[in-house]
Formats: C-alpha cells, structure tokens, sequence
C-alpha cells in the first residue's frame, strides 16, 4: 500500500535549526502515520530533542516544513501546538515546582477525570493531587506529566526519554500504554535510547546523524544493528589525535588520585567502582540518564551517596558540601557555563574567584598576584577577550574556558569535566582537548563524561561505559573507536566476547532497567 502525504499523521520534510555557530539541525524529516508508534533515534546531540521542540512550538525552525494530517502548519508555541494536536512529554517535567498538582493541572486547562483515569493506568492511582509538586520525586514528576498530555487525547504524542529516570515497575506501564495505542486513531513518536523498548512497542524508526535524517527502518527482528549503522554512519575524524594516550601512571605502584568503590545513589547509581590516576584521562561513556549526572553530583559534592566510599590520594574522603570537594582537590566543570559563571563580573573576577583567599591577607586581596595568575590562565586558554571584559559578551567557547581557566590558575589536582565541549566550536573544542592533555601530562587527573564519543580517542587514556547506574565495560584508548563505544553503551554483541564480570554486570543492569517480561527475550537478550 502506498503511503502519500494526505495519508500521514505528522510529517516535517527538511527542518533546520542553527543557534550562532552551532548547527543543531541540518536538515531533519520525519514522517509518522496514523496508529504508529513511531521511534526517533540518534546518538547524543543528533538533534532529536531539538525536532521535538519545534514540532511542538517550544523552538522556533529556520526552515523546512510540517504538516499534520496533510495541513502544512506553522506552531508558534506549545498551547498552539496542544490545540492542534501536538503535544510533548519532555525530558525535564514542565511542572512548576512551587505549586500542587491540582494548580499544575489548571494551568494547562487539563481535565481531571482523564487524567485520573490515565494516571491510575500508569501506576500512581494514589497520588493526593494536593501534593506540592516539588515534593514529589523526579519519576512521580515524569509519569504525571504523561498523564496530563495523555488526558487532552492528543493526535501525536512525543515522549522524549520518557522512561530514562522510571523504575522498572513503571517503565512496564508506560510501554503498555504506548503499545497500547498501536494501530489506533492517534500515533506516538518515541524517543528512547533503550533498544529493547524500541523493539517492543516500535513500528518503524528514523534515524537522525548530527542534525539530519539518514534513514527509515522497519522495527523488526535484528533491526537495531541497522539502526546503530545508521547512527555511526561513515566515521570520521574532523580532528588530528591531540596526543598519544599515557596511561597515566597505572602500574607503576601509583596510588588512584580518586578511587571510586561500590557507590550507589537510589536507582541511578549501582555498585559504581573505579580508580582514576595520576596524569590520566579517563573518559565516562554512558547514553542519557545511564546514572553519569548522579556520578558526577556526588563526585563534586552536590549529592550524597546512598552507599559506598570515596578515597582521594588513598584517603577516605566525604563530601557535604562542593567546598568540601575543592578543599580535597576535586574541581568540577559543567557543560552548562551558566552554572558555573557570574555572568555580569569580569573574566578577571571570574577565573580568580577560586583562589582570591590564597593571595590575601587581613582581608586585602594582592592585585598583582592575582593579576599574573589571571594572565597566565588567559594566555594558556587563549582566552579571546580583554580580562576586564563581562562574561556574558564572550562566545561560549570563551565562556567554557574561562570556567576552566579558574582551576587551572589556582592550580588543579583532579578535574571533573561534564561534557565541557557541548556546543562549542571545532577550534575551541580542540584547544581543549590539548589542555586536558597537558594538565594530565602535568600529573593532574581528568574524568571526563563526554557525549561525543568520538572525544574518547582524541583525548583519554581508557574509558568506563556505564549503562543502567553500573560499569559494564572499560575500554583502552586503542579500541575505543565510536563504533565500539556505542554497542557497548548499548551492551550490543561485539566481534571481540566481554569479559566475564562485564557480561555479569550487564545482564543485571538489563534486568533491573527493563521490564521482567522483555529481560529473557528482547533484542538485548540477543546480544
């Protein structure tokens, strides 16, 4: 039977996205028709999210088209897109915090018998709408957020990693209520990066590669390997390697600068173990909310573990508080620099914030101590501004080195970096690069979570995979090409056997992240 266009639910046909220099979308289609549950797939920062807010009027296009039942349509705001039948579950819930689910509810006009009705279909049936909703957890948050899209009976729903922070009993709801709608009037598009929900509730999938669509699969038997294929695509460096990887100081006796030993944290965080070394980067490998944000929080102070230890330089080590961690070498870097950064002071108060105490004295800060250390990180970062200038004037290249710039003029024994390259220019990104190298070479420690996996070869020494809160895989800087990462990240079959307590691990985390009735025969049980 052929498809047209009249036929379709939702279709989008070459929308483009820039924000400066970065290119979020090049040219993505999309076409969904009636009762399908539709997946979009795509490594990290391939552009899926940003489609989704454009489909939905969160995000105004540069260009292309959408059209919804044939209509070509232009959505200024997500209310707009609401009243015509688009309606979007993103990853972060939209529910101010301050005010109880019954208000929430009245904001968006929601009717409270469906959403009652679809609530107790996702398992929350006991839920006292009087709840504020900032008391409620994240996995609360993300069901009542479905329930509420669930309640207009919207024409296409999109469910942006909508089971990424559930529990396994109400991951298995929603996969029942999303398959549920299989061959109805009203269609779904899914966004997951679990194979195994794909392969249960999918029709077809498309397949989005830095920022355009690069097929159309049939969900079948053995369709995720096609589907990774797609997402690789043909490999290819745009930069030279900045060094050969060290290995830092392994084997040579040295103790871990940090040894992480069986740390969990509810159920983002499994049994965590590794050591990180002097003079090394080790790089963090996971797809979204695998349990790296939680890993990192308690790393740098913000959280505390449920479970397991710490040790810096041999020494066990707690953390309250993000001074307690600075105090014990242990810097953070955020891929968000607004987290980081005063943006109204200067660059000079900026990257001298860390250290102004170390070069004071009767509360007088020596200005020409600060002066040169500030010099120095700015001609090292090559930092592309006067030190007196706003931070909020500079690029965010700029921006993102300046947060760096702060650790490494007062001195740096451990950095964690979040994803410190995401939105940032080629140039930048390898400036970077040879900086991490370069602190490690100078008998510094780097964890490094990166989203582009091709960052792991150009930069660390190994790599951890974690998927479902545990390390299921260490890979060497050798093998850690982008192919093997990503069928690791998705613990799919390689041509080389896992080892033996990896094999374990993921097998568990499988089990503890899927629903009991897809553990034994999906897709991943496969590989």
């Amino acid at each position: 039977m052929t498809i047209t266009a009249t036929d379709l639910m939702l279709e989008a046909t070459g929308v483009s996205k820039t924000y400066g220099a970065v290119v979020a979308l090049r040219s993505a289609s999309l076409a969904v028709r009636p009762g399908e549950v539709h997946a979009l797939m795509g490594a990290n920062g391939a552009g899926k999210s940003t489609l989704v807010k454009i489909l939905t009027g969160a995000v105004r296009p540069d260009g292309g088209r959408i059209a919804v039942r044939g209509r070509e349509r232009t959505v200024h705001s997500p209310a707009e897109a609401r009243r015509g039948g688009l309606v979007s579950v993103y990853q972060e819930p939209s529910i101010i915090p301050d005010l109880d689910i019954r208000a929430n509810l009245r904001l968006t006009d929601t009717p409270l018998e469906p959403f009652r009705h679809w609530l107790a279909e996702l398992g929350l049936g006991d839920l006292d709408l009087s709840s504020m909703a900032r008391r409620l957890p994240l996995a609360s948050l993300r069901i009542i957020d479905l329930a509420r899209a669930l309640a207009i009976e919207p024409d296409v729903l999109m469910l942006d990693e909508m089971t990424a922070a559930l529990p396994a009993n109400l991951t298995e709801r929603v996969l029942e209520v999303v398959g549920s709608r299989r061959g109805g009037e009203r269609s779904v598009v899914f966004i997951s990066h679990r194979l195994s929900e794909i392969a249960s509730v999918c029709d077809r999938a498309t397949v989005l590669r830095e920022g355009e669509t690069v097929g159309v699969v049939d969900v079948t038997a053995g369709s995720d390997e096609r589907i990774v294929e797609l997402m690789l695509g043909q490999i290819i460096h745009e930069m030279p390697a900045v060094a050969e990887a060290t290995a830092g100081h392994r084997g040579t006796g040295a103790t871990p600068r940090l040894a992480v030993r069986g740390i969990s944290s509810g159920t983002k965080l499994r049994d965590v173990s590794f050591d990180l070394y002097p003079g090394e980067v080790l790089g963090v490998v996971a797809l979204e909310g695998q349990g790296q944000d939680e890993l990192f929080d308690i790393l740098a102070g913000s959280e505390r573990p449920g479970s397991g230890e710490l040790l810096v330089d041999g020494s066990a080590a707690s953390f309250r508080h993000p001074a307690d961690a600075i105090r014990a070498g242990l810097v953070y870097v955020a891929a968000d620099r607004a987290e980081a950064l005063l943006m109204q002071r200067s660059v000079r108060e900026n990257i001298a914030l860390p250290f102004t105490a170390r070069i004071g004295r009767w509360g007088l800060i020596d200005l020409g101590a600060e002066r040169q250390k500030v010099d120095q990180a700015v001609t090292k970062l090559q930092i592309d501004a006067r030190a007196g200038s706003e931070v909020r004037r500079l690029s965010g290249g700029n921006q993102q080195k300046v947060t760096i710039a702060r650790w490494v003029a007062g001195g740096v024994r451990t950095m964690l970096c979040f994803d410190p390259t995401r939105g940032i220019d080629i140039r930048t990104k390898q400036q970077i690069y040879l900086l991490l190298r370069d602190l490690a070479e100078a008998g510094a420690a780097v964890l490094l979570y990166t989203s582009e996996l091709k960052e792991v070869q150009l930069v660390c020494d190994r790599a951890i995979v974690i998927f479902g809160g545990r390390v299921v895989a260490e890979v060497g800087a050798v093998d850690a090409d982008e192919a093997t990462l990503l069928r690791a990240a998705y613990h799919l079959r390689s041509d080389a056997p896992m080892p033996e307590q990896v094999a374990a691990a993921v097998v568990d985390a499988a089990s503890v992240d899927r629903p009991p009735s897809e553990v034994a025969g999906g897709p991943e049980a496969r590989g």
